[in-house]
C-alpha cells in the first residue's frame, strides 16, 4: 500500500508527480529543484543558494512525513555542471554531518527550469 506525501512547506510539483510516495516504511522524495515553496519561484544565487533551498526542501518533506535528515540512506544528486560538486559538497555536508547517507552525483544535460541541482532521497522508518 501507498502512501502519498505533501507538504506547504515545500514546492508543489511541477509536473505528474508527488512530492514523496511512503511504501512500506520508506519514503521516495521526489527529485527536489531550488524552488521557493512561498513563491514558487527558483531562489536566486549559484549552487550554493540552489542546494541549500533544496535540502530545506527535502527536510520540509521529511518532516511531513514524521521523519527527519537521519532517516535518508540514499541521495541522488543531478547536477548541471560538475564543476559544481565542490560547492554543493559543502552545503550537502552542513545538513549530513553525521552518519549521511549513501550517494551519487551526475552531470545532466539539463535540469527542470533550468535549476543547476536536483536532489532526489530515499528515507526509511
Amino acid at each position: 500500500m501507498k502512501k502519498i506525501i505533501s507538504t506547504d512547506e515545500a514546492p508543489a510539483a511541477i509536473g505528474p508527480y508527488s512530492q514523496a510516495v511512503e511504501a512500506n516504511g520508506t519514503i521516495y522524495i521526489s527529485g527536489q529543484i531550488p524552488l521557493d515553496p512561498t513563491t514558487g519561484k527558483m531562489v536566486d544565487g549559484g549552487i550554493a543558494e540552489q542546494t541549500d533551498r533544496v535540502l530545506k526542501n527535502i527536510q520540509a518533506i521529511l518532516e511531513a512525513s514524521g521523519l527527519s535528515l537521519a532517516n535518508v540512506v540514499k541521495s541522488t544528486v543531478l547536477l548541471k555542471d560538475i564543476g559544481d560538486f565542490k560547492a554543493m559538497n559543502e552545503v550537502y555536508g552542513r545538513y549530513y554531518k553525521e552518519n549521511p547517507p549513501a550517494r551519487a552525483a551526475f552531470q545532466v544535460g539539463a535540469l527542470p527550469l533550468d535549476a543547476l541541482v536536483e536532489i532526489e532521497t530515499i528515507a526509511v522508518r
